[in-house]
């Protein structure tokens, strides 16, 4: 994630978002646009981020991701957003949900209703492995969103929103030590969950 030097130009940039997102809510129909512009940057950054763990064979786009959840923001409730850490928020479970379309369909392509198996190479084998990989992860996570639905929120904005520990806590109105304790939680249930009940409680 891009983190930025200059924290009054962080103050700034999210005085604007929030001015945005408030002519939205009022009525503009450019402005949630413009707010999107303003952390496009940073979402651009988190789509590479998550893209990158794609691995070289992924056919993963960055722009065609980041464009695919601004989308889905914008059909779900884009006018009910009220301030840049809440934007980003937002913005993950999109982004989620994109990574997981995008892995479905993969797979569903290489099952081919049917058709004869066709070798796989490297790449492709890879490709695969994430897709299962991410899919994996979305079912961990809805186990871990029946046993406590704001751990399964906090790592949906820290793995796929990408925010740090600072606008995770503000998106949940929780202290700093709250999110670093939870985080570490929810770390060990997903890797015990993902890895083996035999395995050590952290990543």
């Amino acid at each position: 994630m891009v983190h930025s030097e200059n924290p009054d130009g962080n103050a700034v940039l999210t005085h604007q978002v929030t001015l945005a997102l408030q002519a939205a809510r009022g009525g503009d129909p450019a402005a949630l646009n413009e707010a999107f512009h303003l952390v496009y940057d940073q979402v651009r950054a988190i789509a590479r981020a998550r893209v990158a763990r794609a691995g070289a064979g992924s056919t993963l786009d960055t722009t065609a991701v980041v464009h695919e959840a601004y989308l889905k923001l914008a059909r779900h409730g884009g006018l009910a957003l009220q301030d840049r850490q809440h934007f980003l928020a937002v913005a993950s479970t999109a982004m989620r949900q994109v990574l997981l379309d995008h892995a479905r369909q993969h797979l569903s392509a290489r099952r081919g209703g049917g058709a004869a198996h066709v070798p796989l190479t490297e790449a492709d084998a890879a490709v695969e492995e994430q897709a299962r990989d991410i899919l994996a992860l979305d079912d961990a996570l809805i186990r871990l969103g029946a046993l406590d639905p704001q751990l399964a929120r906090l790592v949906e904005l820290r793995y796929f929103g990408g925010l740090t520990i600072e606008e995770t806590a503000q998106a949940l109105g929780v202290s700093d030590a709250t999110v670093k304790r939870a985080w570490r939680r929810a770390r060990a249930f997903l890797h015990r969950e993902l890895v083996g009940a035999d395995a050590p409680g952290e990543p």
